[in-house]
């Protein structure tokens, strides 16, 4: 007993009693575990929060249609284009047993059919408006690998194929439909019943893709459509045909889900996040109101570090972290129905470049996740994500390397989304980052 009695009195004169001290100082917590088992809660310990931005995230693959635009007020103007190759089942029209038949086939009309995935971020009661242009190049990467990003784009023609105008019900309503140009529908039409085009190849050399661009005149939300069932319908009749007959259809879906893509792109002007740097440097939150931010989509991330964590390998000859967890707290006002929490974080971690190394696991090498309490109070105290880091925290403390790993969180859906999230530093006055650690000395 007197040893660990000792040992807690050198942790006390090794660390001071600051939270919010810039030197990277901490303390003892004053409420101790179990001191017949040797256990002391240290609840002191400096945290450091940055942001960060990724150069790039990868953005095709991911099934979903995000198109839109708003404009944040805390991150700027948020923007996402959708680029997409189509194909078809059939190239031919409606065969009969006669091979002439098809001469008394007529073009009725062309739509692109929408269907919502129930994904949306923003003011879904403002309206609206896209339009669908016509890709001028093969929907093919630039790149070595065969992904395309957030900041891929393609060249398209200045010409709109169709415009709408519409108040988003992604959870009232199935779809959206589009009609697209007649022009456009005809000249497409009567390539197939010519049997110009005949296959994929044919088809993807005449009609190459097609991209939806918002208007950013109306800035107010951004609606995810799913890649998979959403389609371009084109209809045709037989010429003369009676009323109760029934019409044609050739259907264009997203057969390659590699050859559609979201450009998703973020004016961070006039913002505190306006000199984000490179992604292999980052801006301190001492430096944005003591707040770290995340979005989806932009690549914009948040980094925590525990610059003095080797210094706990001083308390005791042998000892070692059994527990600790950290409490990142949403800024107040900085969340509503318009901007929702998400459930939780993923965690990951990087080196001082953000490179990524893995996920954060725990003892058992199971991934851990930023779990949200929503149970609020008067203040909003008990609102916030916790993170499991004692292993990770063990393992920095007894590294032999003098490098440090930091923790990068970001938010479910970092590649297909555009949710953000704003966290508060140990300086921030209402919403404070906590950790908590529990160190054995044996």
């Amino acid at each position: 007993m007197r040893k660990f009695i000792l040992i807690l009195l050198f942790a006390l004169t090794l660390f001071s009693c600051g939270t919010d001290t810039d030197t990277g100082e901490f303390t003892v917590g004053s409420d101790y575990l179990a001191l017949s088992n040797k256990v002391i809660l240290i609840d002191t310990v400096t945290v450091e929060m940055s942001t960060i931005n990724f150069d790039s995230l990868v953005t095709s693959n991911k099934s979903r249609i995000l198109v839109g635009n708003y404009d944040d007020p805390i991150f700027g103007k948020v923007k996402s284009d959708s680029y997409f190759q189509l194909s078809g089942a059939s190239y031919a029209l409606n065969s009969t047993s006669s091979d002439t038949e098809a001469v008394n086939y007529v073009f009725d009309s062309i739509s692109m059919i929408l269907k919502y995935d129930k994904y949306y971020y923003g003011d879904t009661t403002q309206v609206q408006t896209f339009d669908i242009h016509r890709l001028l190049q093969k929907v093919k990467p630039n790149t070595d690998d065969s992904n395309f990003y957030n900041n891929s784009s393609l060249s398209y023609s200045a010409e709109s194929l169709g415009k709408i105008s519409f108040i988003p019900r992604p959870k009232q309503k199935d779809s959206i439909n589009i009609k697209m140009d007649k022009e456009f529908g005809e000249a497409l039409f009567q390539k197939i019943k010519k049997r110009e085009i005949t296959d994929f190849d044919s088809f993807t050399e005449y009609l190459k893709g097609l991209v939806l661009v918002p208007e950013t005149s109306n800035s107010s939300n951004i609606i995810g459509f799913s890649a998979g069932t959403s389609k371009v319908r084109l209809y045709y009749s037989k010429y003369m045909a009676d009323e109760d007959e029934v019409s044609y259809v050739l259907d264009f879906t997203i057969a390659d889900k590699t050859k559609q893509f979201n450009s998703i792109s973020l004016n961070k002007t006039g913002t505190l996040l306006q000199n984000l740097p490179i992604s292999s440097s980052n801006l301190s939150s001492n430096l944005t109101n003591n707040q770290g931010y995340i979005q989806s989509g932009t690549g914009v991330a948040c980094r925590i570090e525990f610059p003095n964590i080797k210094q706990f390998k001083n308390i005791s000859a042998n000892g070692a972290i059994v527990n600790a967890e950290l409490f990142l707290k949403p800024v107040n006002n900085s969340y509503s129905e318009k901007y929702p929490l998400a459930d939780s974080l993923s965690v990951y971690v990087g080196d001082n470049l953000n490179r990524i190394s893995g996920t954060l696991v725990n003892s058992a090498g199971t991934t851990v996740y930023g779990l949200l309490n929503k149970k609020s109070d008067e203040f909003n105290e008990n609102v916030g994500y916790t993170i499991p880091v004692g292993a990770f925290l063990q393992k920095e403390m007894i590294k032999a390397a003098d490098s440090r790993s930091s923790l990068i969180l970001t938010l479910p859906g970092i590649s297909k989304s555009v949710d953000r999230l704003i966290l508060g530093n140990q300086k921030h006055a209402n919403n404070k980052i906590q950790l908590k650690i529990y160190y054995i000395s044996y």
